[in-house]
């Protein structure tokens, strides 16, 4: 499979028709939990607080108990959100800022419950963006907690991001290229976008993979996940592809925008080829 990589970068003369809601990856909607919002963003400075109210709700129909916890997280090389307690976010995690009321809850059916929380910045806080994560957990009642049988545990997630001060955004796109699928049940190709975050500033990219056939007629358009690309790392963003023309020449061209000044264009020139077994 041969790839041909070229990027360009154009001043940004409008916006991007690209819906930037919440990252859904973040928190997906799980069945019988609900919670809204599911993702933060705030603007404080160093010594300052915050103070905000999410709602849990319980779509079963039977009473649920709730346990919350403060999560660190990163999004891996598959685009796949990851939360627990993790060291190596420590430098731009805000998790140990913030504090839950109440920790320990039970919801009636079809109950709407708020849950407090506080973020409190240090006054030592340097200036970058930070990310943390309050989870909710189902756990067993009181009056399930002797019996026996499997019970499935749901775990619903917001994403909280805090920015101090005005730290500069810088980002790149630093690789295009097609990749092979080797699925038994339904092989085929995709597009992976490499996104360098080398600021201190998250940014959450906007734009679309085309893929262009030989004679420059764009054969498939997708649009960009909206997921962050955290401080000091590249994120994959990857686009599974139908190429219905076949194996073949292709020109992948993505056009994103980072949120800056600018809209970066990168082209590379791909050979879809299956593997010889």
């Amino acid at each position: 499979m041969f790839t041909h990589f070229d990027i360009h970068r154009h001043l940004k003369l409008t916006a991007l028709a690209v819906a930037m809601a919440a990252t859904a990856a973040l928190a997906p909607a799980q069945v019988g939990l609900g919670l809204t919002p599911m993702r933060e963003d705030l603007k404080l400075a160093p010594g300052t607080q915050h103070s905000g109210v999410l709602t849990l709700t319980n779509d079963a129909a039977a009473k649920v108990r709730v346990a919350g916890e403060l999560l660190d997280f990163h999004i891996d090389a598959t685009g796949t959100p990851q939360f627990g307690r993790q060291p190596a976010e420590a430098d731009f995690s805000c998790r140990q800022w913030l504090t839950l009321n109440p920790v320990d809850l039970e919801l009636n059916a079809s109950e709407h419950v708020p849950v407090r929380y506080t973020v409190r910045v240090p006054p030592a806080a340097t200036e970058r963006s930070f990310h943390c994560a309050i989870g909710f957990t189902t756990q067993p009642t009181a009056s399930q907690a002797g019996g026996t049988g499997l019970r499935t545990a749901v775990q619903i997630v917001a994403a909280i991001y805090v920015v101090v001060g005005s730290p500069a955004l810088e980002g790149s796109v630093k690789d295009l290229k097609l990749e092979y699928l080797p699925d038994p049940k339904k092989p085929g190709w995709q597009a992976v976008v490499v996104i360098g975050n080398p600021g201190l500033m998250h940014f959450r990219p906007a734009g679309a993979l085309d893929v262009l056939d030989e004679s420059g007629t764009v054969v498939e358009s997708i649009q960009f996940t909206p997921l962050p690309v955290l401080p000091k790392r590249d994120q994959n963003f990857l686009f599974p592809l139908r190429l219905a023309g076949g194996p073949g020449k292709y020109t992948l061209r993505a056009r994103v925008d980072l949120g800056g000044n600018e809209i970066q264009e990168a082209t590379a020139a791909v050979v879809a080829t299956r593997p010889v077994p």
